[in-house]
């Protein structure tokens, strides 16, 4: 394929995807108490304030499980980079093994 038309064609695609991509964005803003009827309600910011507080106490209460407990606690951001430098490199280790025999591994070289 011609070259300036892959380009053109890449670039046209950015540019709609760019284009309609904000209007495919689902947004989870909670929309206010909502009825027996589905409609939305008001939800004032006492209201917000008060459920925000009731699910940190809630949290701080019941440390072994609640939303935003990490499955692997392993205090933060080394721990989570410790943990996935491990799955990946233990992925990318069988991969080399694999890699170094088979029908198309060099010859002489393993």
């Amino acid at each position: 394929m011609n070259t300036k038309t892959l380009l053109a064609a890449s670039l046209i695609a950015v540019f709609v995807i760019g284009t309609y991509a904000p209007a495919l964005v689902a947004y989870a803003q909670y929309m206010g108490n909502v009825g027996s009827k589905g409609e939305t309600g008001s939800y004032t910011l006492e209201e917000a304030l008060e459920i925000q507080k009731r699910r940190v106490d809630a949290a701080k209460a019941n440390p072994a499980s609640g939303s935003g407990t990490p499955y692997l606690d392993a205090g933060g951001v080394v721990g989570a980079a410790v943990i996935s430098a491990a799955v990946f490199g233990g992925i990318a280790g069988a991969f080399f093994i694999r890699g170094r025999s088979g029908k198309y591994a060099a010859m002489g070289r393993g």
